[in-house]
């Protein structure tokens, strides 16, 4: 079997947006032994989310309400919905 590297030591960081472009540029098998890692549970946690206001024409707002009425979910849950979807699409048009 062959021998496995030494893992680098995580660097500490000053901020999340800070650690968050480390790992967007390191990959993190340098770093953890995931050989060794345990499944975490995390039931409380919540996502964490940010009001925004956003201008849409009158029409496409009718037509998501009508859309999310047939499905029987709030239109902007539904809207939510849409807009992952489409991101995730768009970052794997991008690979």
């Amino acid at each position: 079997m062959p021998r496995r590297k030494p893992l680098k030591p995580i660097p500490r960081f000053d901020s999340e947006d800070e650690e968050r472009e480390f790992w967007s540029r390191h990959d993190s098998v340098d770093y953890v032994d995931w050989k060794r890692a345990k499944r975490a549970s995390f039931p409380n946690l919540k996502a964490s989310t940010k009001t925004i206001s956003l201008r849409i024409p009158q029409s496409l707002l009718e037509d998501l309400k009508i859309l999310a009425n047939k499905r029987d979910v709030p239109y902007q849950s539904l809207l939510k919905v849409f807009l992952a979807e489409r991101v995730e699409q768009e970052f794997r048009l991008e690979r």
